[in-house]
């Protein structure tokens, strides 16, 4: 089933909420479609990670397709889930049903199917591990294929589905969760409840932090984390700790370290600093914010200074995490 829609304003369909519009959109509720549409195309699923910057031309298919199927096996539950479900209602729905394990995901905005793509994570947990298999029209063979987590190629906010960003239309996610569960309560503001056995608890407290720090797009409209956790060699940590003692960071499995990327935005100064309508958001200076009828030629602005400013400062290169596209395609 589709649904075809011309010159559509794409204001309420990305939570940025820039004031553009698209030439067509296709909505997409049954994965089969895909094969019978011939334009080029660009996908969205609920636009929480994705800034348009300009109207755009080429044809957008817009992802609802729905549905949960669940397979309890010996050692785990198997959930095979629609891409257009939403994120945040699907780990409602595991915690319902007894089926701990994506807690410290909650209220990640978006949808089912951008969930690999970004490898979302919060609090210690990636998506990545949860995955048991990915199924995705492949629009360069024009068939179905299928990945397991390996083939994924799951890494920090990356996968294999980024890196080939318009080659792949997910349409089905299926998650093993572990009958064996084990809290992950190490990071953040987790740690005070160490000695928990209660997944919704969990979940209540990933809740409560997020919307503490947060800013809610239906109110402030944002995108989210705009920038990734830089990655850095330990030689390079330590020269940055020779300057600033108090630098957050996290190690990471192949001996380099994460920083955090919000701190060294802030540590600039750069909280509530503005250029024409986009803004940093004066709690969280990783989100980038639509502050007053924004235009993408400001939030484009305003990233390339943010980045200039820590690269001067700190020799740290920033990478945006949100999808931006122009009039035409993809640009980062």
């Amino acid at each position: 089933m589709t649904t075809i829609l011309n010159n559509t304003s794409l204001k309420s369909l990305h939570t940025f909420r820039l004031p553009y519009s698209a030439r067509k959109i296709i909505e997409i509720t049954d994965a089969a479609a895909l094969a019978e549409i011939e334009d080029a195309y660009y996908v969205l699923g609920e636009g929480s990670n994705t800034i348009f910057t300009s109207d755009f031309e080429p044809t957008l298919a817009r992802i609802a397709i729905k549905g949960i199927q669940v397979e309890r096996a010996v050692d785990a539950h198997y959930l095979s889930v629609g891409a257009g479900e939403n994120w945040h209602q699907l780990v409602e729905y595991t915690l319902a049903h007894d089926m701990p394990g994506l807690e410290n995901l909650a209220l990640i905005p978006g949808s089912v199917g951008a969930a690999p793509v970004q490898n979302i994570g919060a609090y210690g947990v990636e998506v990545g591990q949860y995955i048991h298999k990915v199924r995705a029209w492949d629009k360069q063979s024009r068939t179905f294929v299928s990945f397991d987590q390996q083939a994924c190629q799951f890494a920090y906010r990356d996968s294999l589905f980024k890196r080939n960003a318009n080659r792949y239309v997910i349409v089905e996610v299926t998650f093993c969760l572990p009958h064996a569960w084990e809290p992950t309560l190490n990071y953040g503001g987790l740690t005070e409840l160490a000695g928990t056995r209660s997944a919704s608890a969990i979940k209540d407290a990933v809740i409560r932090i997020r919307q503490s720090k947060l800013p809610d797009p239906k109110e402030i409209p944002n995108a989210g984390s705009f920038f990734k956790n830089p990655v850095i060699s330990q030689q390079q940590y330590a020269s940055l700790l020779e300057r600033f003692p108090q630098a957050p960071s996290y190690p990471t499995a192949d001996g380099n370290v994460k920083v955090a990327a919000g701190w060294l935005i802030d540590t600039l100064g750069l909280k509530g600093f503005s250029i024409g309508g986009a803004a940093v958001h004066t709690k969280q200076a990783l989100v980038l914010i639509n502050k007053a009828n924004a235009t993408g030629a400001d939030i484009l602005t305003l990233a390339y200074e943010i980045k200039r400013q820590v690269a001067d400062a700190f020799g740290i290169e920033l990478e945006v995490e949100v999808r931006l596209l122009n009039h035409k395609e993809l640009i980062s």
